[in-house]
């Protein structure tokens, strides 16, 4: 029988499995098929590449498990049988093994963003973890490997969901991008190695990370600062298309020569992920067997792996000019432009110059994700450079976007002094004319407010430090009127811890709604309050009841119809005296307000600032 444990305490090197899904692939299941639920339907498939690894020269098979956890089964409503399959699994492995392997239940990342860049709690994210792991452990596996992790700290949730259950041997594997060696979220190899280490994980490594070069560099990295084994299983290269299908094109030969790399570099164990074959492992069988693997490193001590480089963060006034309003307290004018829909910029400019000289302080670049337009980083630093007096504020959203794009975005604009944020999860695409299509949101606004946060204090979201910390100041939105008031002070109370420095509201129609929310929650920051001005009872008819969010009374409704029966140039009129009646409410209670540009043009808008300032006499 072979036994992980011994294999791993001898000293000798060992031979894991290649890739499954690519197995399976080749066999002609599609894509869109829950591979995990196949250990129900067809578990001789299963069964029969476990079998050809074994015949190759694998000593260690991987259960196909990978995506078996409750909440990717959840995308084919498998989640209740969470257990089931990764018992299943664990069966057809070991049965395949026949004694002449070991089987390692596999255990991947959940597929979305735990705290604090998400919101699943870490505890959550455990109790997930464990159900998997329940499932492999009646089924009988050897141990556990933990693999494709970015995340540390959910990595962390991995391991203690195994080792709450049992004391079978865990090796854990990160994954890195082929630029910097570093995960996707900014953990280098040598994080990875470390904490692995200090949790007392059996093993330490790399899988996947685009091919063995880039494995083999990381590798390197990680024997220079751990003395547990290591392993390597990386892809075969990087995929091409090839007449619409992935194709993985590396040789089995080129493996075999990084196999031999790798063991010389330190693995213990080395194998395959994504592309590789039966064929591979067996040329890579054929190099373990003619190498010797190199002498065990001693752990040479280095820096603290969280928050290293963490310094303290600026003072809110020393950030930005709005940022010292804010702290001071004065009263903040801000108005909301959309960027235009192509390169000419000259409206743009024309638009917030005047808004500048009736009195905006602050100029809101809104982000529209439903269309083309200048990007809003681009059109705050024109504001910045050719609107003197005014101080562009960015709204940012997380959908549709990942976690390196924003970094990248957000450290180009500390790089070229945009400091004003206002950080939103962004609303879902309406289902027309594409029903089949879902928005991604790989980390919400909670998540992205502690990356920031964490920018101000010099660091990115893996504890690495970034030197100088950044001056950005953070701004979240609230819902006055959202239908479940709980979530969403619960929601407004996480993005106050997590370093929000401000918040925007909705556009308030009805100020005892905004008052109550303010009365009900505990987390005292400045609110702006967020002004529209009308400029239709066709607007005003839109808001009330196609728009989530902005709760727009009957009355306001009907005086603006009545306006509006007196002539359209009435109804603007009538739109701005709402608006002021509005901010006249709530002076003295807010930090200040952001007025909303209607598409239709700036009348509305710069009416509303010029009463806001006294510059308007009203009639």
């Amino acid at each position: 029988m072979a036994d992980l444990r011994a294999m791993l305490a001898d000293g000798r090197v060992r031979v894991a499995d290649g890739a499954m899904g690519t197995m399976l692939y080749g066999r002609g299941v599609f894509v869109n098929v829950c591979y995990d639920e196949l250990n129900a339907t067809h578990p001789e498939l299963v069964g029969e590449v476990h079998a050809q690894y074994v015949r190759a020269g694998a000593e260690i098979l991987e259960t196909n498990t990978f995506g078996a956890n409750p909440v990717k089964l959840s995308s084919y409503r498998l989640e209740d049988r969470t257990e089931e399959l990764n018992h299943l699994a664990a069966e057809i492995a070991v049965r395949a093994a026949g004694g002449r392997a070991a089987v390692a239940g596999a255990i991947g990342p959940l597929g979305i963003r735990v705290e604090p860049l998400g919101p699943t709690s870490l505890a959550e994210a455990r109790e997930y973890f464990g159900r998997q792991v329940d499932g492999l452990l009646s089924g009988g596996v050897d141990g556990f490997i933990l693999e494709t992790f970015s995340d540390l700290a959910e990595l962390e949730q991995a391991f203690r969901a195994v080792k709450s259950r049992c004391d079978l041997p865990v090796i854990v594997q990160v994954t890195v991008e082929g630029d910097d060696g570093k995960t996707a979220s900014g953990a280098s190899a040598e994080q990875a190695a470390r904490v692995a280490d200090d949790w007392g994980a059996d093993v330490v490594g790399l899988n996947c990370s685009v091919g063995p070069a880039v494995v083999l560099e990381a590798l390197e990295g990680m024997a220079r600062v751990t003395s547990l084994p290591l392993s390597a299983q990386p892809n075969a290269g990087f995929p091409t298309t090839v007449r619409e299908r992935k194709m993985y094109l590396t040789r089995p030969d080129y493996m075999a020569q990084y196999a031999r790399r790798l063991i010389e570099a330190g693995a213990r164990i080395v194998g395959g992920c994504c592309g590789t074959t039966p064929e591979h492992i067996r040329r890579i069988r054929e190099q373990v067997a003619a190498s010797r693997p190199r002498a065990t490193p001693v752990r040479v001590a280095g820096e603290a792996v969280v928050d290293a480089g963490r310094k303290p963060t600026p003072p809110l006034a020393a950030r930005s000019a709005f940022g010292r309003r804010l702290a001071q307290g004065d009263f903040v004018t801000s108005v909301q432009v959309l960027p235009p829909r192509g390169w000419d910029t000259a409206a743009l400019v024309r638009d917030c110059r005047a808004l500048g000289a009736a009195g905006a302080d602050v100029i809101a670049v809104h982000e529209d994700r439903g269309a083309a337009r200048l990007g809003v980083f681009a059109a705050a630093a024109l504001i910045a450079r050719s609107c003197p007096g005014v101080e562009p504020l960015v709204h940012y959203t997380c959908r549709d976007r990942k976690l390196s794009r924003m970094m990248s975005d957000l450290l180009g604009a500390a790089a070229t002094g945009l400091h004003n944020l206002l950080l939103l999860t962004g609303d879902p695409p309406g289902a027309a004319p594409y029903p089949d299509y879902r928005s991604v949101v790989d980390v919400d606004s909670i998540g992205l407010t502690n990356v920031v946060t964490g920018l101000n204090s010099g660091i990115d979201p893996s504890g690495n430090d970034l030197g100088d910390p950044a001056r950005f100041v953070v701004g979240v939105a609230l819902n006055q009127s959202a239908r479940d008031r709980t979530l969403e002070l619960g929601r407004f109370r996480w993005k106050v811890d997590a370093g929000a420095d401000f918040a925007v509201s909705q556009p308030v129609f009805d100020v005892g709604r905004l008052r109550e929310f303010l009365t009900e929650t505990d987390q005292k920051i400045p609110v702006i309050a967020g002004i529209l001005p009308l400029a239709s009872a066709r607007q005003a008819e839109f808001l009330q009841n196609e728009v989530p969010g902005v709760h727009m009374p009957d009355p306001v409704v009907e005086r603006m119809r009545r306006a509006e029966g007196r002539g359209m140039g009435r109804a603007v009129v009538e739109g701005i005296e709402i608006a002021l009646e509005v901010a006249e409410e709530l002076r003295g209670e807010v930090a200040g307000f952001l007025v909303s540009a209607v598409r239709e043009g700036m009348e509305g808008v710069l009416g509303v600032v010029e009463g806001l300032r006294g510059k308007r006499v009203r009639g």
